[in-house]
């Protein structure tokens, strides 16, 4: 008799990326994102959008300390991706001085942004779907968005305005990457907890496609045809 086989384990990151195709190709090909990055949208809607990121990455970063010795999230507690920092020197090149008074979130941010701090409070393994789909997100493709904003409102190359996509602590990011998904392989949950989490990875892209979705309302783009 032929001998058995075990079946192949698959990392659980790579369960990740399989759970969220459909949705990470919604928020990537996003009427907004399109708009913006084809250059039909001037500078205000790149400001705008800044901001919104700014009450996400607040959200994730404002329990940082609290969740850095937890079993579960305290590994994916990393000072090199903290981003508040970056985007409100971001925010302030874009917007001037008044820019904390323009700050106000859009109805789907302040969902997004309320259950980021949900997780973060009452379950960490959640808020680590909310901080993998957010920081390797913007350290992979963020560059592509980094390096056209450059290009359509002449911003200082990895300069203010687009310093939240510098990650000036992390020299080699292919391997950062890498790490990260070790640490995604090995989360340290049981079975039924990670099927949990691909859900709250799949919620956290439709938050952020929910997002694209209010801001193409606000920044409408005159279309031929």
């Amino acid at each position: 008799m032929p001998e058995s086989t075990q079946p192949e384990i698959v990392p659980f990151s790579a369960r990740i990326r399989t759970a969220t195709e459909r949705q990470h190709a919604d928020a990537e090909n996003s009427t907004f994102m399109s708009d913006m990055l084809g250059g039909g949208l001037g500078v205000e809607a790149f400001y705008r959008y800044t901001a919104q990121l700014w009450h996400v990455y607040e959200a994730l970063e404002a329990y940082s300390d609290a969740l850095a010795h937890d079993p579960v999230a305290g590994p994916f507690v990393r000072p090199e991706l903290a981003r508040v920092a970056h985007l409100e020197d971001d925010l302030a090149h874009l917007g001037g001085a008044n820019w904390r008074a323009e700050l106000e979130p859009l109805p789907s941010t302040a969902a997004y942004a309320a259950r980021v701090r949900e997780c973060a409070q009452q379950w960490p393994a959640g808020y680590v779907a909310h901080h993998y789909t957010r920081y390797l997100g913007d350290l992979s493709g963020g560059q592509v968005v980094r390096g056209t904003a450059e290009k359509l409102w002449q911003l200082p190359k990895r300069g203010a305005g687009v310093r939240f996509y510098v990650f000036d602590q992390i020299p080699n990011p292919a391997a950062f990457k890498r790490e990260y998904r070790e640490l995604l392989d090995a989360l340290a949950v049981d079975e039924l907890e990670r099927q949990r989490v691909l859900g709250e990875c799949q919620r956290a892209f439709d938050f952020n496609s929910a997002m694209f979705r209010e801001l193409a309302a606000e920044f409408p783009i005159r279309r031929r045809g």
